[in-house]
């Protein structure tokens, strides 16, 4: 039986959790980490834990492109950095929606910020 070629679209609706690897701003090194995500109509969603405090948030500030990996399925976005209250207020939502209001509130501390992605097509 053939295996099939997933891309990361298909991927994503069979995780949790993604890694991303974002370029450090000071060292230039790749820097990898699992994170809580939403995808929706080929948008990811990402909220940094701590807010515009969060190192990786920081990280892709400098340099607006990341790797995300699902499984065996991985490709490079562009980012968007979103500030505007109404915005983040909205990617929260989606968090709660998918983790439960309970462990929104429990591991995330700062919710000021948000990184909104395309996925490739």
């Amino acid at each position: 039986m053939p295996v099939r070629n997933t891309t990361l679209k298909d991927q994503l609706s069979n995780v949790n959790e993604i890694e991303i690897t974002v370029t450090g701003r000071k060292s230039g090194r790749k820097i990898t980490l699992p994170i809580w995500f939403v995808s929706e109509n080929g948008t990811l969603y990402l909220l940094p834990v701590n807010g515009s405090d969060t190192q990786w948030y920081k990280n892709v500030l400098k340099t607006p492109a990341m790797r995300i990996k699902a499984r065996s399925a991985e490709d490079e976005v562009t980012i968007t950095p979103v500030s505007e209250a109404q915005q983040v207020s909205a990617v929260v939502e989606k968090f709660r929606a998918k983790y439960g209001a309970a462990d929104v509130k429990k591991y995330y501390s700062k919710f000021n910020v948000a990184i909104i992605a395309q996925l490739p097509r």
